[in-house]
């Protein structure tokens, strides 16, 4: 197993940010440098070419990890940190991971040989591997949309978003619900936000729920609605995305079934397209771009050492559309 810099520090009885200043050319006692390196030289640990790297001057740059390009909720994001980075005379580099977390932890590293002066990462989970190569590395970090116990983060108040819909959605009558997410890989989208939807239909009374996966593209959330469809008509139809959301109005449409006579549909995100469809979309609109200058403001805090909250929660707000009718309940 790869020695971390979090076994060199129990080694030497000392904190991770001993360590890795001591790696970094930073200042240490003698003593203190004298126990950390013994614990180097008896694990053979190597620090790694980037890391050595690291005892040079950083660059203005900060790295930006991202799933995917195509989503409106990166994009927003990616805005609000390009423009307060500006402000604040840093420049923005991004990666994209199409989904895979092994490319994650890859930009991690490449982040790190690059000598950028800090990382955000719009992560979907968190594992020891990231928190390795954070260890590694030795630069500020900030994760936005899951929760860490080691690193900064902003988080979208995803359970809370979700319990709210849940209770909106049942005082508009709809007892019978099909609710579309995604894989609980995804803690944030896949786990607290169906959650809380599901906690606010118990807590609210008698109903009946049918929940199905899909993924977060528009042509998945298509599919599925489109079988579900066949097999009954649910009073509302409730989607992690607003792109999910999308999908299965356009599957809806296409059993000439109209929207929301027949059934109605609500989503999460607050995407500019939910208010340019017709009907309107009902949806949870997060404040993805506020979360973007939060970030790039946060991250150049702590790269100038200055103290921030280590867990921040993002706003949002219900917008009611044409979308979801109210309706006589029928349990």
């Amino acid at each position: 197993m790869r020695t971390t810099i979090s076994d060199i520090a129990n080694m030497a009885n000392v904190s991770k940010s001993t360590v890795s200043r001591y790696l970094n050319g930073g200042y240490v006692s003698a003593a203190t440098a004298q126990k950390i390196q013994n614990a180097i030289t008896e694990t053979k640990f190597e620090p790694n070419a980037f890391a050595q790297s690291l005892k040079q001057k950083k660059t203005n740059f900060i790295g930006v990890i991202i799933p995917r390009l195509d989503s409106y909720t990166m994009t927003k994001m990616l805005m609000g940190i390009d423009e307060r980075l500006k402000e604040l005379g840093f420049q923005m580099l991004v990666a994209n991971t199409d989904q895979v977390q092994e490319r994650e932890i890859e930009n991690i590293y490449a982040f790190a040989r690059q000598k950028v002066a800090g990382i955000i990462l719009m992560a979907t989970k968190i594992t020891k591997e990231h928190h390795g190569a954070f260890e590694d590395a030795g630069i500020p970090s900030l994760i936005i949309g899951q929760e860490s116990n080691y690193y900064h983060s902003i988080i979208h108040a995803d359970y809370e978003a979700g319990y709210d819909l849940g209770k909106f959605v049942y005082k508009k009558g709809h007892r019978n619900i099909l609710f579309i997410g995604v894989s609980e890989q995804d803690e944030a989208v896949g786990q607290k936000r169906k959650r809380g939807f599901m906690d606010a239909l118990k807590d609210s009374g008698p109903h009946s729920v049918k929940a199905l996966e899909a993924d977060f593209s528009m042509e998945k959330s298509r599919l599925e609605t489109d079988k579900a469809l066949s097999e009954g008509l649910p009073d509302i139809i409730v989607c992690s995305t607003d792109n999910m959301a999308l999908g299965a109005m356009k599957a809806i449409q296409e059993k000439k079934l109209a929207i929301p006579r027949d059934l109605s549909v609500a989503g999460f995100g607050g995407y500019r397209i939910s208010e340019m469809v017709h009907p309107g979309l009902t949806t949870v609109s997060f404040h993805y771009f506020d979360v973007g200058l939060n970030a790039a403001y946060s991250i150049v805090s702590l790269i100038e050492g200055r103290t921030i909250q280590k867990k921040m929660v993002s706003g949002y707000e219900i917008i009611s559309r044409e979308s979801v009718a109210a309706i006589k309940p029928t349990i």
